[in-house]
């Protein structure tokens, strides 16, 4: 049994107990067609999405939204994406409540008939977008946007919270262990742009450039941290859903970097591989936060399943 059919079943278990604790208004807000515009059109800015918003839920339809979320996310990840929303509360204090931000201000919707052989959920809110394609036996999870609005809080004798510290802190390892030769081929530029590049994008190319170094140029110290952060981003995704995602000998993956390597500068990283591209900026509110997304070249969206899908049926 692939682990796509098992993680399949328990998504569309979920995605039925969701629907099953909503009203038949919110049901039909929250039921959209699958063809069209809107499966692909996700964000993690603050603003109108499609779907049923959870603060508009009973408690039994809320935790059933977020059982759903868990599905399609490892037990750390979950942790990192609750926490997330809690964050909106804290930015609600930061901004005086003049954005009315709230943690429950997240969407569920779903696209087509969850069971049925083609169908796709979102859960989408500021700061967090996760998608799911179901197709068949097969299950792509990609857009994932985590981000986080303040990324560190702190107290003067420590640190609080930070969802997204080890992705950070594990990049800065890897930078600071390269050779000098290595940094040089990484930093591709003095300063950070001001968010990922790639931003809303329902496509991603299966390229930018530069690329930075490759990891086969890096030696084994750093080859290794390279390694451990490319698995901190594919281990986000729920147990199985990243097997038989190759990504190539050393020489097919690369690491960039841009801005500041002292901590609290502003700076921007990513990983390219085949099939896979990961993107983390942090440079907002004096870098204090962090956009953070997983990308499938070609792939996202289950883009590249659906064609062969479709086919067979035919």
């Amino acid at each position: 049994m692939s682990p796509g059919n098992d993680v399949g079943r328990r998504m569309a278990a979920a995605a039925g107990a969701v629907l099953a604790a909503l009203t038949g208004d919110q049901r039909e807000a929250v039921l959209l067609p699958f063809d069209g515009a809107t499966r692909t059109g996700w964000s993690y800015l603050p603003g109108p999405r499609p779907g049923v918003v959870l603060l508009e839920l009973t408690a039994q339809a809320r935790k059933a939204a977020h059982r759903l979320l868990a599905t399609a996310l490892s037990r750390p990840a979950f942790a990192q994406a609750v926490t997330i929303m809690a964050l909106e509360e804290v930015l609600d204090i930061d901004e005086d409540g003049q954005l009315g931000r709230y943690s429950d201000d997240y969407r569920v919707a779903v696209f087509g008939r969850p069971g049925a052989d083609v169908w796709a959920w979102r859960f989408e809110g500021h700061h967090l977008s996760v998608t799911a394609t179901i197709t068949g036996p097969d299950v792509v999870v990609a857009p994932v946007f985590l981000g986080a609005n303040p990324s560190r809080v702190a107290t003067a004798d420590g640190l609080v919270t930070a969802p997204l510290a080890p992705e950070e802190d594990l990049a800065r390892r890897l930078i600071a262990e390269m050779g000098a030769g290595s940094r040089v081929q990484a930093i591709i530029a003095p300063t950070a742009p001001a968010d990922i590049l790639t931003r809303t994008a329902v496509d991603v190319p299966g390229e930018l450039n530069p690329r930075g170094v490759s990891g086969a140029h890096l030696d084994p110290k750093a080859r290794e941290l390279l390694g451990r952060l490319v698995r901190l981003y594919l281990d986000r995704l729920a147990p199985g859903l990243a097997d038989g995602l190759d990504l190539g000998g050393a020489a097919e993956v690369s690491f960039a970097w841009a801005g500041g390597l002292r901590a609290g500068d502003g700076h921007y990283y990513r990983i390219q591989a085949p099939r896979l591209l990961i993107e983390y900026d942090n440079t907002q509110r004096g870098a204090n936060h962090a956009h953070t997304v997983l990308r499938r070249p070609g792939e996202d969206f289950g883009a590249a399943v659906l064609p062969m899908h479709l086919a067979a049926e035919t």
